[in-house]
């Protein structure tokens, strides 16, 4: 069972003036998938404090996997990704890059999404975006092989070819 995290970044849902529903969409897929919610935290769209946080569930090894949601548009206080590429020690560019095609099959303005996806220590981070509805669009299109490339990095699969 692999351990995960979800971040919701919110101004309004660290104020207590938003539901974390993208939150909750994160946590109903993750635990259908067999994952196992260590931890899950509501905070401001502030860069430092994502960076912290992400950095802090890494270094402590609390999870195997920290999904983000919130925070990849264009508003002046986005700044998930930035947080992400802070804390980052390798990037994984295939999943976000998966996650925009599988969106822009569904709306163009998937092209908008600055979502990354990358490595610290033997965590990987991936960004979702805001809405309940892009979330789910955007997990379940990667969440089986998401299991792949955590048991590589946990150190328990080598091989990347199917037999």
């Amino acid at each position: 069972m692999f351990q995960a995290a979800i971040i919701t970044a919110s101004d309004k849902g660290a104020q207590g003036q938003r539901e974390d529903v993208s939150g909750q969409v994160i946590r109903e897929i993750l635990e259908a998938n067999g994952y196992e919610i260590v931890h899950q935290v509501i905070l401001p769209d502030d860069r430092t404090l994502l960076a912290d946080e992400m950095r802090a569930i890494c270094d402590k090894g609390k999870a195997d996997l920290i999904l983000t949601t919130g925070g990849t548009g264009f508003s002046p206080r986005d700044w998930t990704p930035e947080a992400t590429l802070d804390v980052a020690e390798r990037l994984v560019p295939g999943i976000p890059e998966a996650m925009r095609y599988a969106s822009l099959q569904i709306t163009k303005r998937a092209m908008l999404s600055r979502a990354v996806a990358g490595i610290r220590k033997q965590t990987l981070i991936i960004n979702l975006p805001g809405s309940p509805k892009a979330v789910r669009e955007n997990l379940e299109y990667v969440i089986t092989e998401l299991a792949h490339g955590l048991e590589i990095l946990r150190g328990e699969a080598g091989e990347c070819a199917r037999k």
